[in-house]
């Protein structure tokens, strides 16, 4: 059951903005997260350019996604123990050097084998910007009505990028190289990465317990939490919806001719994202986190479903807007519940879990979807997200009562001087 209060004002994304110190790492933070998304697109792109084959170039780009989701969280652990900086810096210097040894391989022509090997640096060392954003607002926002708007911003953010990213890489590997995309990706991740490390100020505390005082007591996995384990599962279900679009989308223009349509079509699935991450974090909700993260889900489950039946550019950009108009509720509200189940000493492991849970989905995605794709044509590809966020809800609905916060029932009236709901569902 759901318990609220009224709010006499609604935080807003401009009260965000105006957090002492919030612009010194959301500026940097954006630059470095934007390599995130043009990774896997131009992995595709490149190795089907250079091997012919779809199923190829989505394995490869699955290595990659496999690397990241297995490395993530041990990434997001050391930032917790050693701090952000010092993940930071010796990440983009290996992420630049392995995915410059993988362009040059493919472009070499070097067997499949070998692609895999400089793939599984290349995934590992992806920066998890994304989380140090995010436990850096969480930081400086905790137990501030702030915090859900503060989510919401960070799912805009992300997706904004996954508007950028795939159409940057796409018209870059078409237009001007295919490995264009690759090495624009190395560039900005060196760039971003270092800059965004530099801003020491905001950097979380580390070095804590899991009591975040520095008690001497053992530190838990975020993972120990039941919870986590469940929105992980969710979190897989949403990104087997961007492997497979990617892939799907990459194979469909592809066979109607025209290749240049894909980036149009996959910046429209994320602008749907975008808007919807806007919009959730601009009403006051009065039902509780684990009743809108299952209606989402659901919604998420069902757009998902249809994708595989269009078989025009117009039918199936407006299934892609409709799907994800329905991402950015689950991923909103999952970041907001793990807030209220782990100790403030995981919290970047616990949001590196969740992000790499994303990646895992999709580098499972890209690849079943490849060999999909090249066996049976592209829609079958689309049945991929379908079945993906399927399995997910089953998990959602079995288990929803393993997300209650540590909790059980909260006011949240202070920090900035306003009364905002607090649902407990």
């Amino acid at each position: 059951m759901a318990s609220t209060v009224i709010t006499d004002k609604r935080p807003g994304y401009g009260q965000l903005l105006r957090t002492p110190g919030a612009l010194s790492f959301l500026l940097p933070g954006f630059a470095a997260r934007q390599p995130f998304a043009m990774l896997t697109i131009g992995i595709v792109l490149l190795v089907q350019h250079t091997t012919g084959s779809f199923g190829s170039a989505g394995a490869v780009a699955a290595v990659t996604g496999v690397s990241m989701a297995l490395f993530a969280p041990q990434s997001g652990k050391l930032a917790d123990r050693f701090g952000q900086r010092a993940v930071l810096i010796p990440g983009v210097l290996v992420h630049t050097a392995s995915v410059s040894l993988l362009v040059a391989l493919a472009l070499g022509g070097a067997p499949l084998w070998a692609l895999f090997l400089a793939a599984v640096p290349s995934g590992a060392s992806v920066p998890q910007v994304g989380p140090m954003v995010r436990a850096r607002w969480a930081a400086k926002l905790d137990g501030t009505p702030l915090m859900p708007t503060a989510a919401a911003f960070e799912s805009v953010t992300d997706e904004f990028t996954f508007v950028v990213g795939p159409v940057l890489a796409t018209a870059l590997c078409t237009g001007v190289h295919p490995a264009a995309g690759l090495i624009a990706e190395a560039a900005l991740t060196l760039v971003g990465g270092l800059f965004f490390a530099a801003q020491r100020a905001t950097q979380p505390a580390y070095g804590l317990t899991a009591t975040g005082h520095g008690s001497g007591e053992p530190r838990r996995s975020a993972l120990s939490v039941p919870g986590v384990r469940v929105l992980v599962v969710a979190f897989l279900g949403i990104g087997s919806v961007f492997g497979g679009m990617q892939v799907s989308l990459t194979a469909f223009t592809e066979e109607i001719g025209n290749p240049g349509a894909n980036g149009l079509l996959y910046g429209i699935f994320a602008a749907g994202n975008m808007l919807a991450g806007i919009a959730m974090g601009a009403i006051a909700w009065k039902t509780g986190p684990r009743r809108r993260l299952i209606l989402g889900y659901a919604g998420l489950t069902v757009a998902a479903s249809l994708l595989w039946t269009a078989h025009s550019v117009l039918l199936l950009g407006a299934l892609g807007l409709v799907v994800g108009l329905c991402i950015a509720p689950a991923l909103i509200t999952g970041y907001t519940i793990v807030e209220t189940l782990i100790p403030a000493s995981a919290r970047t492991e616990a949001f590196t879990w969740l992000t790499g849970a994303v990646a895992l989905g999709q580098a499972a995605a890209v690849t079943v979807a490849g060999r999909l794709a090249d066996a049976h044509g592209a829609s079958t590809g689309f049945l991929v997200p379908m079945a993906g966020t399927a399995l997910a809800l089953v998990t959602l609905l079995a288990l929803r009562s393993r997300l209650r916060p540590r909790e059980a029932s909260r006011v949240a009236a202070r920090g900035i001087g306003h009364r905002v709901p607090v649902a407990v569902d």
